[in-house]
């Protein structure tokens, strides 16, 4: 019994399944729909007197998360009683088979402990590099590269190195995706507004450049700027203040077509550090095909693949100039050139790809190579 639809699939995460919605959200409801799926969720405390299992259904999975008692210090997976999920797993489980799904490499122990028929690792970041990172998290994710029977990338620089551990017929390129038609509803909501509007649409933290924020502000006196998503790991009094910046928060997934199309030009004002040395953001595709003309830094990964239509700038100068000058380029240029893209860069045709590969892993024999080595998205 080979199949991928067959027993339970068993997702270990870093991110709670109703943060921002992105690329674990986007795969493992489509991976999921055919098989019960338990998303598993870091450690929380409670007021509960001795650690116990939460289920909570969240519809195409189960969202699942060890309660722990108020007054344990939590450090996600690496928490020290972060271990004591495996049995109420195994017992949620039952004998059914099962295979493991690892986004946290933190929880390599969990999902060796769960002996999975697959081990699966998606390397969507670069986790070790970002602000509060244990100090054991690359042997971890060095871990997760050995003893994974998978291994998916999610950006040209996490193959690289992935590939570097493994080697590269043993690891499956699969930069992140978008769903056009949800981000085309923005071009038919798009109005008219007083002042031009540049925004960002994602999470606020230390991969961001700051000061670059700042003179955009400063130096675009009669534009706003909106910045849209939640703050984490970095001080919310650090981030620039000035007239017309606006702070939004956190959007649901349903509304960022919405959000979008209040915005004239999309920002990537990405810091170039080692946060972001490894970043392929997902919002490139989700602002294209929102129909907006889209200003980044010199992100590598974004030069590799996306130069031809976004425009990119080396200078804080050169940003401000860009957002001037892009918010009068040619929509149905923009839209000619990003087309061919599309369709493999949907998350459909990633999962169904993703999925083709975990049925080769399957049919020969968990790792062996097969028909399919080396295959992904280029």
């Amino acid at each position: 019994m080979h199949g991928w639809e067959h027993g339970d699939l068993v997702v270990l995460s870093h991110l709670r399944w109703d943060w921002v919605w992105q690329r674990p959200q986007h795969l493992i409801s489509r991976l999921g729909r055919a098989r019960r799926t338990w998303f598993v969720e870091e450690p929380r405390t409670a007021d509960v007197f001795e650690p116990r299992l939460h289920v909570e259904d969240a519809g195409v999975v189960q969202r699942v998360w060890l309660e722990l008692p108020q007054g344990i210090t939590l450090y996600g997976w690496s928490t020290p009683e972060a271990g004591r999920v495996v049995p109420m797993l195994e017992a949620l489980l039952g004998e059914r088979l099962r295979d493991v799904w690892v986004y946290a490499p933190t929880a390599v122990d969990v999902a060796e402990a769960l002996a999975p028929r697959l081990l699966v690792y998606d390397v969507m970041d670069d986790l070790s590099s970002f602000a509060d990172a244990p100090p054991e998290m690359l042997l971890r994710m060095r871990r997760c590269l050995d003893r994974a029977d998978v291994v998916f990338a999610g950006g040209r620089s996490l193959h690289r190195s992935a590939a570097a551990v493994r080697g590269a017929d043993r690891t499956y390129l699969f930069p992140s995706g978008v769903e056009c038609d949800h981000y085309a509803q923005s071009r038919r909501l798009r109005h008219r507004h007083p002042r031009p509007v540049a925004g960002y649409v994602g999470v606020l933290d230390e991969r961001l450049d700051l000061p670059l924020l700042a003179h955009l502000a400063t130096a675009l006196p009669d534009w706003d700027v909106h910045m849209v998503g939640p703050v984490t790991k970095i001080d919310e009094a650090d981030l620039p203040q000035a007239p017309n910046i606006s702070y939004l928060g956190m959007q649901p997934y349903d509304r960022l077509p919405e959000v979008m199309a209040g915005l004239d030009v999309a920002l990537m004002p990405f810091a170039l550090n080692d946060a972001t040395r490894s970043i392929s953001p997902t919002k490139t595709l989700e602002y294209l095909a929102a129909g907006l003309p889209v200003v980044s830094t010199e992100v590598p990964d974004v030069v590799a693949d996306w130069s031809d239509v976004v425009h990119l700038a080396a200078t804080r100068s050169a940003f401000v100039e860009a957002c001037r000058q892009v918010v009068r380029h040619s929509v149905a240029d923009r839209d000619a050139k990003v087309a061919p893209l599309r369709r493999r860069h949907e998350w459909d045709a990633i999962a169904e790809g993703m999925q083709a590969l975990l049925e080769a892993a399957l049919a020969s024999d968990l790792g062996r190579p097969s028909a399919l080595s080396g295959a992904g998205i280029a």
